[in-house]
C-alpha cells in the first residue's frame, strides 16, 4: 500500500533516496558499466584519434606539434599504405567466405550422431585454441620449400615442389590457406551452437512430407543458422581486418610489402619507427572500417527482421 502524507513525513531523509523510478533506478544500475566501458573503449578510442592530429615521432626529440590531418593527408600519397590496406581487405574477402563454408562443413559433420561425439568436436577445438603467432610458424615450416610439408607431398604426387615465399602470389595463398584453416574451427563452432537450438520435430516432420536432406538443409537449417552466421561473420570479418600474427610470422610482409597488412604497417610505424603520429592515424581508418563493416552487417539483420 502507498504511504500517506503524514507517514512519509515520519520517515527519515535518507530513506527517500531508496524510492527511485524506474528509470532512475535503471541509471544507477547501468552507471558503472557506462563508467567502465568509458575507461576501457570510449578513452583509448578518443586518445587514439587526438593522437592521430599531431605530429609526433620519439625519434625526433621534439615536441609533439598539432598538424591537423596532414597524416591523413599522407596516407593518400602513401603507396604502402594502399598495398597494405589491398592486402586486408583481399585477405578478409577470401578468407571469410572460405572459413564459413568450411566451418559449415565441420559443424554439420560434428552434429551427426556419432556414437561418440567428443572426439570430433574436441578436433575443432584445436585449431581455434591454437595461439595465431603459432599457428604461423607451423604453417611456415608446412610451406618451406626445401623441406616443407606441402612441397614434399607435391613431388611425391609427381608435381614440382614450389618456393611458396619467393613469389608474392603463392605467398597471399599460403597465407590464405593458413588463415581459413585456423579461423573455420570458430565459424564451425558458432555455427555447432546453431545447429543445437534447431529443434528435431522439423526434421521428422519434413521426412513425413517427403523432404529430402537437400531440401531440408536450405528449407530448415540454412534459414534457422542465418542469426549464427550472421555473427559469426561480424567476429570473423573485424577479426580479418585486423590480421597481423599468421603473415607476420609467415613472411614478415614479403616479398617486399606484397603481403604485409594493415595491422602490420601500423605496427611498424609505431613500434619500429616510433612514430605516434602517423600510427594513430593509420589505426584510426582501420577502426573505421572495421565500425562500416559492423554497421553493414547489424544493417542486414534490421532489415531480415
Amino acid at each position: 500500500m502507498p504511504l500517506t502524507d503524514a507517514e512519509e513525513e515520519r520517515l527519515p531523509r535518507w530513506s527517500k533516496w531508496l524510492d527511485l523510478s524506474d528509470r532512475a533506478l535503471a541509471v544507477l544500475l547501468l552507471a558503472p558499466a557506462a563508467i567502465l566501458l568509458s575507461l576501457i573503449i570510449v578513452y583509448p578510442v578518443g586518445r587514439l584519434v587526438y593522437t592521430s592530429f599531431f605530429n609526433l615521432s620519439l625519434t625526433s626529440g621534439l615536441p609533439a606539434e598539432f598538424v591537423g590531418i596532414d597524416n591523413y593527408r599522407a596516407m593518400i600519397d602513401d603507396p604502402v599504405f594502399w598495398q597494405t590496406l589491398w592486402n586486408t581487405v583481399l585477405i578478409t574477402i577470401i578468407t571469410v567466405p572460405g572459413a564459413l563454408l568450411v566451418g559449415l562443413g565441420l559443424a554439420l559433420l560434428a552434429n551427426l550422431p556419432f556414437a561418440m561425439q567428443w572426439p570430433v568436436r574436441l578436433s575443432l577445438l584445436i585449431p581455434w585454441a591454437l595461439p595465431l603467432s603459432f599457428a604461423g610458424l607451423i604453417f611456415a615450416w608446412f610451406f618451406h620449400s626445401e623441406y616443407g610439408v606441402v612441397n614434399d607431398v607435391l613431388t611425391r604426387l609427381g608435381f614440382g615442389s614450389i618456393i611458396w615465399f619467393n613469389s608474392p602470389n603463392w605467398a597471399f595463398a599460403a597465407i590464405c590457406l593458413t588463415i581459413v584453416w585456423k579461423t573455420s574451427s570458430f565459424m564451425a563452432l558458432m555455427i555447432l551452437a546453431g545447429l543445437q537450438t534447431i529443434p528435431r520435430s522439423l526434421y521428422e516432420a519434413a521426412d513425413v512430407d517427403g523432404a529430402g536432406r537437400v531440401r531440408q538443409f536450405f528449407e530448415i537449417t540454412l534459414p534457422l543458422l542465418k542469426p549464427s552466421i550472421v555473427v559469426a561473420l561480424i567476429f570473423r570479418t573485424i577479426t580479418a581486418l585486423q590480421t597481423f600474427d599468421i603473415p607476420f610470422m609467415m613472411t614478415g610482409g614479403g616479398p617486399g610489402t606484397s603481403t604485409a597488412t594493415l595491422a602490420m604497417y601500423i605496427h611498424q610505424n609505431t613500434v619500429s619507427f616510433l612514430d605516434l603520429g602517423y600510427g594513430s592515424a593509420l589505426a584510426v581508418v582501420m577502426f573505421a572500417l572495421s565500425m562500416a563493416v559492423t554497421a553493414v552487417y547489424l544493417r542486414i539483420i534490421r532489415t531480415k527482421e
